[in-house]
């Protein structure tokens, strides 16, 4: 019998296991986008223990492993901006990333009020693309960094459709 994931808040504990799983997940989009100097990377881990004091962070957990994440936070005008959402590669296309995403809404909007949701992909992401259009999400705006990478905000309401049903 096989163990199952579970989704709960992480704790200080966590976030050297967060931090690694941040650096491996983050791979793959530094190399899409020809830049590994991107912040997910290069976080350190003190920051990464003041988001856990400051905001609100699930971890996905597989036995005592944490194998995905995301991060949130609710702003005095009710956007909750989710960031950082990840799942370890070898996790991804089972929709554990879409579980994680509904939990982080779930926990925002009833802890924090959150009147909406916030959040940015880049261009190319094709794969995060789909899975906030899946979930409800619509692009906002598009900001062009350089040459190579343009951020694609997404946003819907804290009441809308929370998830989409695939064909």
């Amino acid at each position: 019998m096989g163990m199952s994931v579970t989704i709960s808040a992480a704790t200080e504990r966590d976030a050297e296991q967060i931090l690694k799983l941040q650096f491996l997940c983050y791979q793959s989009e530094a190399e899409l986008y020809g830049d590994y100097s991107i912040e997910p990377l290069t976080q350190p881990l003190d920051s990464l223990k003041g988001e856990l004091e400051s905001g609100t962070v699930l971890v996905a957990r597989l036995g005592a492993e944490v194998v995905a994440s995301v991060r949130g936070a609710v702003d005095a005008d009710g956007t909750a901006r989710i960031d950082k959402l990840i799942v370890h590669p070898r996790m991804q296309g089972h929709g554990l990333g879409g579980r994680l995403l509904a939990a982080i809404e779930e926990r925002l909007r009833t802890e924090g009020a959150a009147k909406r949701f916030q959040l940015f992909t880049g261009h190319r992401s094709e794969h995060n693309l789909r899975l906030y259009r899946k979930h409800g999400y619509a692009t906002v705006s598009s900001e062009r960094v350089h040459d190579r990478l343009t951020l694609v905000t997404m946003a819907k309401g804290a009441h809308a459709e929370a998830f989409v049903a695939s064909a």
